[in-house]
């Protein structure tokens, strides 16, 4: 059985999915920008939505903490800058890879 977990490392703007403490997919992403900075910590995935709409792309996968997600994008252009309020951007077919491998509930580490 998969042991799934995520690190987003914010210094090189990269998701890693990891089974146990194996890195099995790097993701490029988009981060929070200056004002609006994606919080670090531990979290969890607490809800999954396809096709949330606006400007979250193919894919949202809410966080523990209350207005921050992992999500696709409608500007792909974003992807590997600091622009987002917040929220981890990846590009759409990223996300719902990701989406369709990780279950609610899965640890998700965001590092300075």
């Amino acid at each position: 059985m998969a042991n799934y977990r995520i690190i987003v490392d914010l210094s090189d703007r990269r998701l890693y999915l990891l089974d146990g403490n194996t890195v099995v997919r790097g993701f490029p992403v988009a981060i929070g920008k200056m004002l609006t900075k994606t919080p670090t910590g531990e979290f969890k995935i607490v809800n999954k939505q396809p096709n949330p709409g606006g400007p979250f792309g193919a894919y949202w996968m809410g966080l523990s903490k209350p207005h921050y997600g992992i999500h696709g994008t409608n500007d792909p252009a974003s992807i590997g800058r600091a622009v987002s309020h917040g929220c981890i951007r990846m590009y759409n077919e990223d996300v719902v890879e990701l989406a369709g491998i990780v279950p609610i509930e899965t640890r998700v580490t965001i590092r300075p």
